[in-house]
């Protein structure tokens, strides 16, 4: 294989530095050498197979452009030369990045491998993009996780240390995304040509199926035929454009129960939702499956930040507060469908449904996802850890008590002064955004309490405003 200058495509994807190099591709399969078995000999003559002889021809000599930002597809059956023509590159190009062998430490939470080098915000957005969005795959070791979510795991480390030596070498991948359902297939591929263009990566990937051109978007496709034959195709690609499958979805008013299905998928598994005004749903086609949920709720009466971006409009004024507020309280979107904008997709379409002057929403992912900014929402600020939560964090440490070790639910079952702890933030919680704080604390086990207690005690929820009229 040779390397030659390419000239500069006009289908480059916005690629900035550095034009597409030309990659001379041709595989064969060396001739036998050596005697063969006894066996060997009889398959060669039963059935007319020669075992000598020249080399076998698995793709013929085709050509590649391969830069920053481009995606090369090969396709084709088994058999068709994939995996020898993905060797043969990583042969050529010293640097290159073979996803399946990205090394990983199986007792290591996941995000601890994610760029750490970089701000958290880095990695989770590295992760999201590769198809792992759920907070509770981040910090599992990756010997816990299935294959599907080892095999998005690897591409995300792959991505994070190609993006760091940025090296000129293309990242490889193997069978991508063929260890996943369809759909979560197009998510990952979309996200994937998300991330190939931010950060000016090249890369050249290898599947069986056909489905995911469409989300893939790649530069060139490489048809391989079987017994030595392919084809080149290079394609136009339209940023922005949206997933494929948002086309079938369908958004329609829900029920506090559909939210059922979703509780677990969201990083606060408790099922408080407030006092709810309307639920939307996103459906899978007329009919079909569930993969998103949004919760509007009637909110809580006081909130600094809302009096500063209102001018002090509802504070102490809870008439006013009920007839035109609602604070967005859940969204969901299904874990398979996660980092291809459906999430601000839902928001932006349910918000003006909602039938209230103004939408509020605070949001812990807000700090390292801007999905409600993206659908029209203004942020207007953070806030911090209370003096209340610091005043309990240090109380426990003083007591040697971790909120995050495994023995914090024996703590809580057990020691007075720890439930105390616990107990009060939890209440002040309730009272602030549901009511009947104090029943409700005396109901709950201490596995839910001290699970509520890890989800405030160090929230910085960021505060984000809809006004109705106002351009987004």
């Amino acid at each position: 294989m040779s390397v030659t200058p390419g000239r500069r495509s006009e289908h480059r994807s916005g690629a900035t530095g550095g034009g597409p190099t030309s990659v001379d591709l041709a595989c064969v399969r060396p001739r036998r050498v050596g005697r063969p078995s006894p066996r060997t000999a009889a398959v060669g003559m039963q059935f007319g197979i020669p075992l000598f002889g020249s080399p076998t021809m698995i793709v013929e000599a085709t050509r590649i452009p391969i830069g920053p930002g481009r995606i090369v597809l090969l396709v084709g059956p088994s058999g068709s030369g994939k995996s020898s023509s993905l060797a043969q590159i990583e042969r050529r190009f010293a640097g290159g990045c073979m996803v399946q062998r990205v090394s990983f430490p199986g007792d290591m939470a996941v995000v601890d491998r994610i760029a750490p080098w970089a701000s958290l915000s880095e990695a989770l957005s590295i992760l999201t993009r590769c198809g792992l969005a759920e907070a509770h795959l981040w910090v599992r070791p990756f010997d816990a996780l299935s294959d599907g979510e080892r095999f998005r795991a690897r591409l995300a480390r792959a991505v994070a240390l190609h993006s760091r030596a940025g090296a000129a070498a293309p990242l490889l991948c193997d069978e991508f995304c063929s260890t996943l359902h369809r759909q979560a297939a197009k998510a990952i591929s979309f996200g994937f040509r998300k991330i190939v263009v931010q950060r000016q990566l090249s890369a050249v990937v290898a599947c069986s199926n056909e489905d995911i051109i469409a989300d893939l978007q790649p530069d060139t496709i490489v048809w391989l035929k079987g017994a030595g034959r392919c084809e080149t195709e290079h394609r136009t690609v339209r940023p922005g454009k949206p997933p494929s499958f948002r086309r079938r979805l369908r958004i329609e008013r829900g029920s506090k129960r559909d939210y059922d299905g979703f509780a677990s998928m969201h990083y606060r598994a408790t099922d408080e939702l407030g006092f709810v005004d309307k639920v939307f749903v996103m459906r899978d086609g007329a009919g079909g499956r569930l993969v998103g949920i949004v919760v509007y709720s009637h909110p809580p009466l006081e909130l600094s930040l809302r009096n500063q971006a209102t001018d002090g409009r509802f504070s102490r004024n809870p008439k006013r507060v009920n007839r035109s507020l609602r604070i967005l309280r859940r969204l969901v979107v299904h874990p398979d469908l996660r980092g291809c904008g459906l999430g601000h997709y839902l928001v932006r379409k349910t918000l003006p449904l909602v039938g209230t002057d103004y939408v509020e929403c605070l949001a812990t992912m807000g700090e390292f996802n801007p999905v409600f900014e993206k659908a029209g929402m203004k942020r207007i600020g953070q806030y911090d850890i209370s003096p209340r939560c610091q005043a309990a964090l240090k109380a426990l440490r003083a007591m040697d008590v971790d909120p995050n070790a495994r023995e914090f639910v024996m703590h809580v079952s057990r020691r007075r002064r720890v439930r105390e702890i616990v107990s009060g933030i939890v209440y002040d919680w309730y009272t602030a955004t549901t009511g009947g704080g104090g029943c409700r604390v005396e109901r709950q086990s201490p596995q839910l309490l001290a699970q509520t207690f890890r989800g405030l005690i160090g929230s910085r929820p960021v505060y984000y405003l809809w006004r109705k009229g106002e351009a987004s």
